[in-house]
């Protein structure tokens, strides 16, 4: 993991959340705070809100502790299994936002049907707006061209770079840039 990141150890930061239907929810101002600056979670009424793939992240590196309304330790496959019942592509989603935050990107929700991530340059977020725009998707599996179309409407409209992750049967991530062709 990159010290981009600045969540390298598991002892470094330790959140506690509470499962949701939107996601996981965090509490405690402290907690809230150290997410924000390294562009995690939304807030939203007062209330702050890790996406599932971010909760599957975090959990993963250890540094989320998720419980359910009961009061009951919840599992990585725990949240995968909710996520996965709210979005099909829920795995391709999650190893997208991984390999993007491994590798130093600070990764935010999309924005419409089309877009699933912004991407912001290392040491970008907070200071720049968005350099690209992520659609992901899974090999093999159709994908709408009218949702790429409007993805790269989009991304010219905002003079972002568009990008398809493709998560192949291997589950690894291949990178694509997507732009109009122009003859001349």
């Amino acid at each position: 993991m990159s010290n981009k990141d600045n969540l390298t150890t598991p002892s470094e930061l330790k959140v506690k959340g509470t499962l949701t239907e939107k996601g996981v929810k965090v509490s405690d101002k402290s907690s809230i705070d150290a997410l924000s600056q390294r562009g995690y979670g939304t807030k939203e009424n007062e209330e702050f809100t890790l996406a599932f793939y971010e909760a599957l992240y975090l959990t993963d590196k250890l540094m989320l502790e998720v419980k359910n309304e009961k009061n009951e330790n919840v599992t990585f496959q725990n949240i995968l299994s909710i996520y996965e019942k709210k979005d099909e592509n829920a795995w391709a989603h999650y190893l997208v936002y991984r390999d993007l935050r491994s590798r130093g990107y600070v990764v935010r929700e999309g924005f419409g049907k089309a877009v699933d991530f912004r991407i912001y340059e290392r040491g970008a977020y907070g200071k720049d707006s968005a350099q690209y725009l992520v659609i992901s998707t899974q090999e093999g599996k159709p994908h709408p061209m009218k949702d790429l179309t409007e993805a790269l409407s989009q991304s010219q409209s905002l003079k972002k770079e568009l990008v398809v992750a493709v998560m192949n049967r291997r589950g690894e991530i291949v990178y694509y840039s997507v732009a109009p062709l122009t003859f001349k």
